[in-house]
């Protein structure tokens, strides 16, 4: 009886291609462009607030503060048809995208700038402001969907409570500004009330990991994301007249930020990547608060705008620098269409 003789070739593997195939255009978007985006918008929402404070908003300081947005964005809707023409050739990116840390939070960053675009636009076309902020907010609640959905299906450890939460639970607070400057009050009471609970909750909970939980150094930068519900809930409180929720947040805000300030060194001790993304936003919108609620507060509302000034920009360009040539879709495991 003769037995089988077991194929002792090894396994045989396709060649490599030749030259490297490179994806299609636009095919492998990065969503970690969008932190730094919603960044350089609210820096040129807190620099607009700082212009009407100094009264300048018709000055000459005014117009460069406008023609900075109107740059910005551009440079946003440039990256927002990339994005979508990615989401357009292969639907399933999305979901994939969901799957990794960073391709979550820029996600949700990507329909929060979309609200942080309607502000901006409030002043020029305040018809379509109105469209807009409505279609980003009904956009951002399906993305809320798909990834209650994704997170579902992930294993516990990845589906654990991170400051990142607050871009997608929270982030509907910024489309409550532009319908507040709008007069649709009512619409924005609504979104505080419902995005306070999701706030308090992530909070404490982080809060909570923190006694026992040490997050690992690169993905310590998020931290910086808890101060962005602080600063968004007081500049709304302030606009739907309740101005001692605006103050009490600004408050919570000083202490949030006063303890990121305090660990900085231990914060970014893994050195620059693109979850550095996370320290713009907050630090802009908290700037753009502080400037709104007048009084004494303007005072070091102008003091962190300065720094922002001179913090964003920088980051968001080390960041953006990485998306041509793919470098920043591979440092993020961005998916391809």
């Amino acid at each position: 009886m003769t037995e089988t003789v077991k194929d002792r070739r090894p396994p045989s593997y396709p060649a490599p291609e030749f030259p490297p195939r490179k994806p299609r255009l636009f095919a492998r978007t990065p969503p970690a462009i969008f932190p730094v985006l919603l960044g350089l918008l609210g820096l040129g929402l807190a620099a607009r607030q700082a212009a009407a404070v100094l009264g300048q908003s018709g000055s000459p300081l005014g117009g460069v503060v406008e023609t900075a947005l109107g740059a910005f964005m551009i440079l946003w809707l440039f990256a927002i048809a990339a994005l979508a023409g990615k989401i357009l050739r292969r639907p399933a990116v999305l979901v994939e995208d969901m799957r990794v840390l960073p391709g979550r939070a820029g996600l949700a960053a990507a329909t929060m700038s979309a609200m942080a675009a309607a502000t901006v636009l409030v002043p020029y076309a305040p018809g379509l402001t109105l469209w807009f902020a409505m279609a980003a907010l009904a956009l951002h609640g399906l993305l809320l969907l798909v990834l209650v959905q994704t997170l579902m299906r992930l294993a516990p450890e990845a589906r654990s409570i991170s400051p990142a939460f607050h871009l997608a639970f929270v982030g509907f607070i910024v489309g409550a500004v532009p319908l507040a400057r709008l007069g649709l009050e009512g619409w924005a009471v609504a979104i505080f009330w419902a995005t306070l609970l999701p706030a308090v909750v992530i909070w404490s909970v982080s809060l909570w990991q923190l006694r026992s939980l040490v997050p690992p150094a690169p993905q310590r930068p998020l931290l910086a994301i808890h101060l962005a519900p602080a600063a968004l809930l007081s500049l709304v409180a302030g606009q739907i007249g309740q101005p001692a929720l605006a103050m009490g947040f600004a408050v919570l805000g000083a202490v949030i930020l006063l303890a990121l300030m305090s660990a900085a060194r231990w914060i970014t001790v893994a050195g620059f990547s693109p979850l550095w993304g996370a320290f713009t936003f907050p630090l802009a919108a908290y700037a753009n608060a502080l400037l709104s609620l007048g009084g004494t507060w303007h005072y070091p509302g102008m003091v962190l705008l300065a720094l922002a000034l001179a913090v964003i920009p920088a980051i968001a360009w080390q960041v953006l620098k990485l998306w041509p040539g793919n470098r920043l879709a591979l440092k993020t495991n961005a998916a391809e269409a």
